[in-house]
């Protein structure tokens, strides 16, 4: 066993709540190491959407969306339920807006803020039509120098062509290429400079979603001289008198010991890949393998075991255990398997959603992780021990708006017909036939969704009701968004199955983001952030970037606490 050299803060993993943590405590005169345990920087974060939930900021205040005295405090009470907990939930309130005035001042990290992006339950109390939720900006990727070669990639099944696209109006110019003008110009040029990057870089460098907040972080760790530490595994924790004073590591095939003098940040990205505390704690999941992540593989709990080892507790009471969302299942064009979430095509109009049985079970507009508990509910409500779903369009809708990994008109599909990654039915009798659905069920529930949808309603479950239906709808279509009639086929179906974006079960913390014991005492020299701590959403999902929301606030929060502390 080597000695290494000592810091005054290590942080185990490289994602956006680990890198605050980093770049925030540095900024204030640290010196940091960041330790990553996969062979690129990122985690769960380069492949997210890059999006970032924090009410009050000055982003939304310039745009003059004022919020309401005590709503955002409201809307959190009323999603977390008896898991509301005050101390990490006014942490975050309070200092959420402070840590994006401090990244975009004084970093490189940069946020834009859409006027309207509704909270996924906009008409709950305290929710809001706009203001809280805020995208990366786009990062030119040579900024990175050759660090660009470490960025872990976005999933493929969120890509064109390998490229990122960007904001809702980048997807809205893709999807009318062939009936704008301005949008055919429009994709050339992104088509275009993409194709020239990826001939002279070896990939594309527009940075976008998650892939630029990653990008961004490392820019601003690097302008403050923290190194990353790569392919290098954090074993576990080291003690002293109850306090933690390092973490013993594994790189390039030896072992050696990390001394923190100020404290060691648990960044790990939770435990989307740790079978057994998935079989523990997703009752989808018997085994704990019916369940299929597209985060990074090396999730696999480490921070919650490490922790564990010295006395923290993870939160196992959260009703759900994770941040759902119906994912597809592919195989690529290498023969590895792929996981497509699915975000927006659910609220498209003529997209429906079915069980085995061939009858709908919820609003398909809802929020991933609100579709997912209904599609739990209705499997098990029918005596189903497999959680599945189709989701059904017709011919005209797939070329329109796509479905899950197939793009819309022009792009070809027939190699996911070949596959089997795509069923098609001529009649919806053939398609029930081909998907082990009830035929008449189906037929069924096709003639009545679409004599509804047909006026632009829905009554049995209001798709389109919803402002954060609409958001995701399609505005030309009026007079609902969301809502038109599968009509003539043939038909198009996709297997949904259960999946996540990350896990809420985690490490319970303070509101200075550290490590509590068994009896709810700060853990000396050991805190937590992200995806390794308990969400401040008590096992709900308010809206867009709630995850990376707390992340970066609670990453900023704990770097200006170690630097307070005495070493």
């Amino acid at each position: 066993m080597q000695q290494a050299a000592d810091y005054d803060v290590v942080v185990i993993g490289s994602g956006a709540s680990g890198m605050a943590a980093a770049v925030t405590a540095a900024a204030n005169g640290l010196d940091v190491l960041v330790i990553e345990k996969e062979a690129q920087f990122g985690g769960t974060t380069a492949r997210s959407g890059g999006w970032l939930w924090i009410p009050g900021t000055r982003l939304a205040k310039e745009q003059a969306i004022i919020e309401p005295d005590g709503a955002a405090l409201g809307y959190l009470r009323h999603e977390a339920g008896a898991h509301f907990d005050p101390e990490r939930v006014g942490a975050f309130l309070k200092y959420g807006p402070e840590a994006v005035d401090f990244f975009t001042r004084e970093t490189v990290v940069q946020f834009d803020m859409p006027a309207v992006f509704p909270d996924y339950h906009a008409e709950a109390p305290g929710g809001q039509p706009g203001g809280r939720s805020m995208v990366t900006r786009p990062f030119d990727g040579r900024e990175l120098g050759d660090e660009i070669k470490h960025l872990a990639p976005p999933l493929p099944e969120l890509t064109v062509f390998g490229m990122m696209l960007g904001s809702g109006k980048e997807i809205l110019h893709f999807m009318r290429a062939f009936r704008s003008l301005p949008s055919f110009l429009f994709v050339c040029r992104r088509l275009g400079r993409h194709l020239l990057d990826v001939r002279r870089h070896g990939r594309g460098m527009t940075l976008t979603n998650g892939n630029a907040l990653a990008g961004r972080l490392r820019r601003a760790a690097m302008d403050l001289g923290i190194p990353l530490w790569l392919s290098t595994r954090a074993l576990s924790l080291v003690t002293e008198q109850g306090r933690v004073v390092g973490v013993r590591i594994e790189r390039g095939g030896a072992q050696s010991t990390l001394r923190a003098r100020r404290g060691v940040v648990l960044a790990c990205g939770g435990f989307p890949h740790d079978i057994e505390r998935r079989k523990a704690l997703f009752p989808h999941a018997p085994t704990g393998r019916e369940h299929h992540t597209p985060s990074p593989p090396g999730n696999t709990g480490d921070g919650l075991r490490m922790a564990e080892a010295v006395g923290g507790w993870v939160d196992a009471t959260i009703p759900q255990a994770a941040a759902w969302v119906p994912t597809s299942v592919v195989e690529r064009d290498d023969g590895t398997q792929g996981v497509m979430p699915h975000f927006i095509d659910r609220a498209k109009p003529g997209v429906i959603a079915v069980t085995a049985q061939g009858r709908r079970f919820t609003n398909e507009g809802n929020s991933y992780h609100d579709f997912v508990q209904d599609m739990v509910a209705a499997c098990r409500a029918a005596g189903r021990s497999e959680v599945g779903a189709w989701l059904l369009c017709s011919h005209k809708t797939l070329r329109r708006y796509g479905l899950g990994c197939v793009a819309p008109f022009p792009v070809p599909y027939g190699k996911y017909l070949r596959n089997g990654y795509l069923k098609r039915g001529a009649t919806l009798a053939e398609l029930a036939a081909r998907i082990g659905v009830d035929a008449a069920a189906l037929q069924a529930t096709v003639e009545e969704y679409d004599r509804h949808a047909a006026e632009g309603k829905d009554p049995l479950f209001g798709k389109g009701s919803k402002a954060y239906n609409r958001y995701q709808g399609d505005a030309t279509r009026l007079p609902n968004p969301c809502l038109a009639p599968l009509g003539r086929g043939p038909y198009y179906a996709i297997k949904l199955v259960v999946g996540d974006i990350g896990t809420f079960a985690g490490l319970a913390t303070d509101g200075l983001s550290r490590v509590l014991d068994g009896q709810r005492r700060p853990i000396p020299g050991l805190y937590a952030v992200g995806n390794d701590i308990a969400s401040i959403m008590g096992g709900n999902y308010p809206g867009a970037g709630i995850t990376l929301g707390p992340a970066l606030t609670f990453g900023y929060i704990a770097g200006k606490h170690l630097a307070q502390q005495n070493p």
